[in-house]
Parts: C-alpha cells; structure tokens; sequence
C-alpha cells in the first residue's frame, strides 16, 4: 500500500473522530478534546515533512498546560521521520502507549445490498432516518440523536462528563456520517457510526451490550454501515483498533480487513 493511500487514510481518520479546538505549529497539529481520547488531545503530524519535535516540546507543552491536559504525542509508523522523533522522545523522558493498527478493506465493487436494512417508511422519524435504512432493527441517521447518544453512553460506560464532550464531539463531524444502531426488546443493543471521506468510509465507535456479544450483532451493524457507505460513493472502508484488541481485530478480519496499513502508539510527557 502505498504512501499516499495511507496519508489520505490518516487525514480522514482525523476528521471522523475531529478535536474540539485545535492549532497548528509548523509541521504538526495539536488537537483538545476536554480529555475525552487521547487522539483528540494530542500532537499529530501533518504530513511526511515533520522530520524532528524536540525544538517545539517547551512550547507545546505549555499550549498543554493552559488547557489543563498532559503533553502526549502521537507517533504512526507511516512518518518517515518516526524513528528520530522517537528517539528525541526517548531523551526527554516521554513513556510510550496505546499502540494501534490502522485497517484498511477494500470494496471491490461489492453492493451489500443484502445486507441493508429494509425500507420502513411507515416508522416515524426521529432524527432524520436515511429512508433507504430505515429497518424495525437497525437505523441508521445523519445525526446522533437523543437516543444513540444515550445508548452509547450506557454502552461505554461513559461519565456524565464525558458523555457531554462525546456528544459535541460527534456533533462537530463536518462530513456526512451515518450513525447506525441495533435495536432489540425495544432499546439499542449496539452502536457504531460511519463517516464518508471521499470514497473512503471511515468506521468508529463499535460497541455491542455485553449480554448479547458473541451474537454477531456488531457483524450486521457494520455490514448495513458497508451499504449505507457504497450508497454513498465509498470504496474502501478503513478503521483503527487497539493492537491487543484480540476479540475486535478478529471481528474486523471476519469483515475483510485484511491490510494493515500502519501503527501508531502514543507518547506521554512523564517531567513537562
């Protein structure tokens, strides 16, 4: 896989989980998210020219500090210059974490119209239901309303904080997103959402209720996202997922993950 696929992979992986604010320095992107991920509190590079950061820590640092968060520096393995930069982290004392595969699954042409939610035009509409997915089972809306929020909440487990920062965060995707959920005895069992990035679909935030795992729930939710995204002029979906996620990455192997195309991991200011 190419360089320039792997970039445009990186960028729309960005844009499908966006900072609340952000400001660029040079050849990097700081990112502030309230605390809530570290992808969306930490220090990005923008592209392959970002070669070296020790000059820029005391600066970026302090950005840090005047938002209340830890300095953390996200390292992919697609950055020509990782290597150095590591090493310049090495000296300051930075710890390492979070390391995180970056999949890729191309479409190949494939419909998945078998696998689309069925037309419902009968059900009534909360929050601007997609009428081509609209299905006793699974929706999928443009935006997230009340009730995926609320689901998703429960699902992760989130604080009443960070639910709040979750819910700005989703809100503040400027592309088209489809968030898709998985209804059974009458409340949301499972949870995901796409994000269109040209013709690459983005996936995030899978999670299935921890009674109902192993029912292939999170398999269908993300096969009716599939035939939502190709509606949609996808042609390859792409998502990224903890390296020791055993259960997760087996799932998205199941569903034709099959190219990893880079890693990242993240490293954190132990004396800034």
């Amino acid at each position: 896989m190419n360089d320039t696929v792997a970039w445009r992979v990186e960028q729309a992986c960005l844009d499908a989980w966006p900072a609340l604010r952000s400001a660029m320095r040079g050849d990097w992107l700081l990112r502030f998210g309230e605390g809530v991920s570290r992808r969306a509190n930490s220090v990005n590079p923008l592209h392959d020219r970002a070669t070296s950061i020790a000059e820029h820590l005391d600066s970026f640092a302090e950005l840090y500090r005047h938002h209340g968060q830890p300095l953390i520096v996200r390292v992919p393995t697609l950055l020509a210059g990782a290597a150095q930069i590591n090493r310049e982290l090495d000296q300051h004392g930075f710890d390492s974490e979070g390391e995180t595969c970056t999949l890729l699954r191309d479409f190949g042409g494939e419909r998945f119209a078998e696998h689309a939610p069925a037309v419902d035009v009968s059900a009534p509409s909360k929050s601007a239901v997609d009428p081509s997915f609209a299905a006793s089972d699974i929706t999928i809306t443009a935006r997230a309303d009340a009730d995926w929020l609320a689901a998703i909440a429960r699902l992760q487990v989130q604080s009443p904080s960070h639910a709040a920062v979750y819910a700005r965060v989703v809100d503040a995707i400027a592309l088209p997103t489809g968030f898709a959920a998985l209804h059974h005895d009458g409340r949301i069992v499972a949870t995901a959402y796409g994000v269109v990035h040209g013709d690459l679909l983005v996936i995030e935030s899978v999670v299935v209720d921890e009674a109902l795992r192993g029912r292939r729930l999170g398999r269908r939710l993300m096969m009716a996202l599939f035939a939502w995204a190709v509606s949609h002029g996808a042609k390859a979906a792409c998502l990224q997922v903890v390296a020791d996620n055993v259960a997760g990455r087996a799932l998205y192997a199941s569903l034709g993950f099959d190219q990893e195309l880079y890693r990242y991991h993240y490293r954190r200011a132990a004396t800034y």
